[in-house]
Order: structure tokens, then C-alpha cells, then sequence
């Protein structure tokens, strides 16, 4: 019993001694820096391609409530690709769009959509909708 407590706890140990260096490699990197800065500055966040479909949809809700989002073009950038890998091993998604309210991850573009279409978008957002106003009548 006790080997074998032992062996978990050198188990655990080396987990730790290896998974937390890379944990806290990927979140000072200058990319992990970037995309909070820009997650922490501004009040709706989109990381998004030019030419995605699913990213133009997800821009179009906001344009529909509007709200205009900072938009991160990934596709222009330089240091795109890194990025997107960095969003990857914050949210668990390497796909774009990637949409973020008040610091707080919203989702994809079909997340973005269906909060919209339910009103929980307008609702995090503090803004009023045609409904909002007829119920108040």
C-alpha cells in the first residue's frame, strides 16, 4: 500500500514538474500577452479570418446589435498562426471565430448566433432589444 502510494505521489510530482513549466510557458508568451491585453482592453473581442464565412456571421450579429467589436484579423497578421495556436490552449478551440464579452468567452460563430437569437447576447451586453421594448408595453 504504501509503494504503492508512493509511486503516486512521484507520478503526480513528475506530472507537475513537466505539465506546469509548459502551462506557464504558453501564458507568458508573447502571444498568451497579446491575446489577453486585447481580451482585458476591450469590451467585445473577436478573433476572427477575413475571408471566414463563419467569422463574417458572427461580425454581423454585433453589426445587427450595434455593437462594434475589436477584430483581430488573424489572416493579416504576421504572427497570426501563433496566436490562433495560443487561443487554442486557452479556450480548447484552434477554430475562428473566437468571440469574447467583457473577458469572458462567448464562443464560436453558431455560439454567437444562438445567444443572439435567444437574447442572452443582448442581455450580456446591457442592451435593449425590439422584445425588451414591446414587453414593456
Amino acid at each position: 500500500m504504501v509503494a504503492k502510494l508512493n509511486i503516486l505521489i512521484c507520478t503526480s510530482m513528475a506530472v507537475l514538474i513537466f505539465v506546469l513549466p509548459l502551462v506557464l510557458s504558453s501564458t507568458s508568451s508573447p502571444e498568451a500577452v497579446f491575446v489577453k491585453n486585447t481580451i482585458s482592453s476591450h469590451r467585445i473581442v473577436i478573433f476572427s479570418k477575413s475571408y471566414c464565412p463563419y467569422c463574417k456571421r458572427a461580425k454581423a450579429v454585433f453589426k445587427e446589435l450595434n455593437e462594434v467589436p475589436h477584430v483581430v484579423e488573424l489572416d493579416q497578421r504576421d504572427d497570426g498562426s501563433s496566436i490562433q495556436d495560443t487561443l487554442s490552449e486557452i479556450v480548447g478551440r484552434r477554430t475562428v471565430p473566437q468571440v469574447f464579452i467583457d473577458g469572458k468567452h462567448i464562443g464560436g460563430s453558431d455560439d454567437t448566433v444562438e445567444a443572439y437569437e435567444s437574447g442572452e447576447l443582448a442581455k450580456t451586453l446591457g442592451i435593449s432589444t425590439e422584445d425588451d421594448d414591446e414587453e414593456d408595453l
